[in-house]
């Protein structure tokens, strides 16, 4: 058996949330390797529903301008039941959101994030197989196995498991998986049909039998290309695994053979005979499908793991979390994973990591997940995302995954009270920031891109160092010193108010419509310190900033020194 050289984290699987783990490791500086047991990428359009929050995401990265040059806009959904058209929900969502929705088929999803893992230096290791692994206070010893038959022991300091519903990370760690599995089976299609629907909009047709209950559906979400669409609908009596007698019955393939029956079959492929026969029954207009690139069967459970890691190895997307695609939360959940968990190993493995930093990810990230699963199975059995009772524009936020907040987490500031958001909240995009050379004015997100955590200053630098507002020199110093230097500090000035009584040199943009001040309801007399994590949420918000009430929200993510920190991230591997 070969011994691999040490590196600092293991990523299994190299899907959506496997990749984005992997990149935003690398982003950060850290050593890691991605190893996908398929030997090579899958070119199946499985999860296609991209939210606005993923780009935003992706924004941070630097991988949404690519994104958007291959994606088409979700503009909304055509609903009919049997027959007649009972409505049209428009996709709308707030202007001060600066994306839409998106569709783009998972292989290119993969596609471009391990574009952009490779311009690291990182490659996917494909046909390589996670087989065992023990875990100890200093790290994990993991056993991978590649055609044709060759081993490797590989020393790691973290291991995550990003590799699906039947995830052996999660399995050997011993998680609990509770939930349960819907009887029904459903196969998809990718393919191009001759309707003229209104372009960008999905289509979602019932069929109610006479006591009112659906006996027959169909689901179209649209792909880029003409007329194409991914398509879900019932299998067919002949293409069923399902005894009657049994209705939790499935074949080996659809349960993994680990009893979670959920997932893509291989075994059994619809053809084009199978889809055209439900788009006669259920299609609002007579067409013809035809181009098929791709179908399968697949079923679907709702599972949970009953923690999202353990000592030194963690599970993200659907090795933690598997529920119905209503309103395409999966991916986009298991993406924000991967980004809440990358930033706090990162700092663990600097040393700079508070003792509770990375158990954190938990914290936030379970009831998330939580939320995510019971909503899904809600939407999923009642007929759609358009029958929640909520006010719609909070359902449309919620669905866009924008209003997922961290308020109450261990490295969180307490929210307090006042307007605008607050610490665990989403930091809020805005325009018109304006700085001494450039001649057009940017984005907040422009100034938050591809930087890690951020303190913002705002309000006249004279407001600043007087009536026990700290001044801006001690707040960067303070910032740094707490940091170990791994936080940015710019400065934001309220419009017509020069930067004065600056006495470090600190990035500076004007508030030149006072955009920033209304996102943040922040007065524009009033200095308030903002702390923008690397995933885009707020860790605190400081009225009047002093360096003491900094200071310790920063200890609580970085902890009191670089030596305190690093043993503290040992000592979390021991838990």
């Amino acid at each position: 058996m070969a011994h691999g050289n040490h590196t600092d984290v293991l990523v299994v699987g190299a899907g959506p949330v496997g990749l984005t783990a992997a990149l935003e490791l690398r982003r950060q500086g850290v050593t890691c390797r991605i190893v996908d047991r398929l030997p090579g990428r899958l070119p199946y359009a499985k999860a296609v529903g991209v939210q606005p929050r993923t780009l935003e995401i992706w924004d941070r990265m630097g991988l949404v301008r690519a994104a958007l040059e291959v994606a088409v806009p979700l503009r909304g959904q055509l609903v009919y039941v049997n027959g007649a058209e009972q409505g049209r929900y428009d996709l709308a969502l707030p202007p001060d959101v600066p994306y839409g929705f998106a569709a783009l088929p998972q292989y290119e999803t993969e596609r471009l994030t391990e574009e952009a893992l490779a311009r690291h230096g990182t490659h996917v290791e494909r046909g390589t197989e996670l087989v065992s692994f023990e875990q100890d206070a200093e790290g994990v010893t993991a056993r991978l196995t590649r055609a044709p038959g060759t081993e490797e022991e590989l020393r790691v300091r973290f291991l995550v498991g990003c590799d699906g519903a039947h995830s052996i990370v999660r399995k050997g760690l011993g998680l609990a998986f509770e939930g349960g599995a819907f009887p029904e089976e459903y196969m998809l299609g990718d393919v191009e049909v001759d309707w003229d629907l209104p372009e960008g909009y999905g289509l979602r047709a019932l069929h109610l039998d006479g006591a009112g209950a659906v006996d027959d559906a169909l689901v179209c979400i649209p792909l880029p290309g003409v007329k194409r669409y991914r398509m879900s609908m019932r299998v067919p009596p002949e293409l069923s695994a399902v005894r009657p007698e049994d209705p939790g019955s499935c074949g080996p393939e659809a349960s993994g053979g680990d009893g979670v029956a959920h997932g893509l079959e291989g075994r059994r492929v619809p053809g084009l005979p199978d889809i055209q026969a439900v788009l006669d029954r259920l299609s609002p207009q007579r067409t013809t499908a035809s181009a098929l690139r791709w179908s399968s069967v697949f079923r679907i459970s709702h599972r949970i793991v009953d923690r999202y890691g353990e000592g030194r190895v963690f599970v993200a997307g659907d090795a933690a979390h598997i529920h119905p695609p209503t309103g395409a939360q999966g991916m986009n959940t298991g993406i924000q994973d991967a980004c809440n968990l990358a930033w706090k190993l990162a700092l663990a493995l600097a040393g700079r990591a508070s003792a509770g930093l990375p158990a954190s990810y938990d914290a936030e990230r379970r009831p998330v997940g939580e939320e995510v699963v019971g909503r899904t199975v809600r939407h999923a059995t009642a007929g759609g995302v358009q029958t929640d009772p909520e006010d719609p524009g909070t359902v449309m936020l919620r669905e866009a995954q924008l209003l997922v907040n961290y308020r109450g987490s261990p490295v969180v500031d307490p929210p307090g009270g006042g307007p605008g958001p607050r610490p665990g909240d989403r930091a809020p995009d805005c325009g018109g920031l304006t700085g001494p050379i450039a001649a057009y004015p940017m984005r907040l997100h422009d100034v938050l891109r591809e930087r890690g955590t951020v303190l913002l200053l705002y309000g006249p630098g004279s407001s600043y160092g007087a009536g026990g507002v700290a001044s801006y020199g001690e707040l960067v110093e303070q910032a740094r010193l707490k940091s170990g230097g791994r936080v940015d500090v710019c400065a934001v000035c309220p419009a017509g108010a020069p930067p004065d009584g600056v006495s470090i040199p600190v990035p500076c943009y004007r508030d030149r419509n006072g955009e920033f001040a209304l996102r943040y309801a922040i007065s524009a007399q009033e200095p308030t310190a903002l702390v923008v994590r690397p995933d885009g949420y707020l860790g605190a918000r400081l009225e009047r900033p002093d360096t003491t009430r900094l200071g310790r929200h920063l200890e609580a993510v970085f902890g009191t020194d670089g030596g305190a920190g690093a043993a503290r991230s040992r000592a979390f591997g021991q838990g």
